[in-house]
């Protein structure tokens, strides 16, 4: 089995996976959101004391797993520094102590193999959106190693805006669940906020967008329920749409079988429900992960970690650094 330990952001969490078939047989995650909700937003020092106190609480569950354990695998990059920090210096400690090998495992793949949790069989070649509150990346996965970015935000992610948007209209952390139930009794042609970036670039930019909402707030003489919700709903189309023209362009020059939405945002039922759309318009087959394992979590890194267990990807304790960026 293997030992996956997931702090990048917000939510401390740990998982047990069994390698012969890719079996969840534990997992855990302890949210962060509430100690964060007063700010906003993710404060990285709380972050890391709140891992501090949470990682070794999980680990007590685990340790009828430790005679079975092959590797520790740990998130090591992206992800904010200070927290990913926490979750490197408990496997380390686990490596040393159980004399088992280290794996250190990229986030955004984590996100890729949340598609194939419980699930030996991976499908590759692959047409990946990857949207959290950290990245907006449309992805051609080819094989473990073989990832072509396609296209890429500037600025803002589509996760991110969602947030900001919430902070804007003090409507609470995370902001994505929250933009999307006011949404739904929204009108989404009430505001006429304009699509990013619709030329041949390939690329996202959501920080126009996000201060074309802030102007709109400000016009407001009152922000009642229904113009809240309309704003809401008239940035969630605005926002997809911008996905959405993007990912057109890229299904005119390249042929995908198989197309699949991960990360946080991919909970999202609007976004979803478009490209499901798009993606049979092209005869595509699109997957998704459970909701449950939308958000950052360790089952995918555990998943992740078979990969590289089997690919010997394993890292000295003394080489493993930490990263708040990532290149494929």
């Amino acid at each position: 089995m293997i030992l996956s330990i997931e702090s990048s952001c917000d939510d401390s969490s740990i998982a047990i996976t069994r390698i012969e078939d890719a079996k969840l047989l534990f997992h855990k995650k302890i949210s962060q959101e509430l100690e964060h909700s007063v700010y906003g937003g993710v404060v990285p020092e709380l972050a890391a004391r709140l891992h501090a106190k949470a990682l070794p609480d999980i680990l007590q569950e685990c340790e009828p797993y430790f005679k079975s354990l092959r590797a520790v695998a740990v998130t090591n990059e992206p992800g904010l520094s200070v927290t990913l920090v926490e979750g490197v210096s408990m496997a380390k400690a686990i490596s040393i102590s159980l004399d088992i090998p280290l794996l250190g495992i990229n986030h955004l793949k984590g996100h890729i193999y949340s598609l194939f949790i419980d699930n030996p069989k991976v499908t590759f070649p692959l047409g990946v959106l990857l949207v959290s509150g950290g990245h907006t990346q449309i992805l051609h996965v080819k094989s473990y190693d073989e990832i072509e970015v396609l296209a890429t935000t500037l600025d803002d992610s589509f996760g991110e805006s969602f947030d900001k948007v919430a902070k804007m209209l003090g409507l609470g952390y995370p902001g994505g669940p929250i933009i999307e139930k006011y949404a739904q009794n929204g009108d989404e042609n009430k505001f006429t906020f304009t699509v990013p970036m619709q030329g041949p670039k390939l690329a996202f930019s959501y920080s126009g967008l996000k201060n074309q909402v802030r102007l709109a707030i400000e016009e407001q003489n009152e922000l009642t329920q229904e113009s809240m919700s309309n704003i809401c709903a008239s940035f969630q189309r605005v926002a997809t749409e911008h996905l959405l023209q993007k990912l057109k362009r890229i299904f005119k020059t390249k042929s995908f079988d198989d197309f699949a939405i991960v990360g946080g945002a991919s909970a999202n039922k609007y976004l979803r429900g478009k490209i499901e759309k798009l993606c049979q318009m092209h005869n595509i087959n699109l997957h998704v992960a459970k909701m449950e394992f939308c958000s950052d979590n360790a089952a995918m890194i555990g998943r992740c970690a078979i990969e590289a267990f089997h690919n010997k990807r394993f890292v000295d304790i003394n080489d493993i650094s930490v990263s708040p960026r990532t290149n494929f």
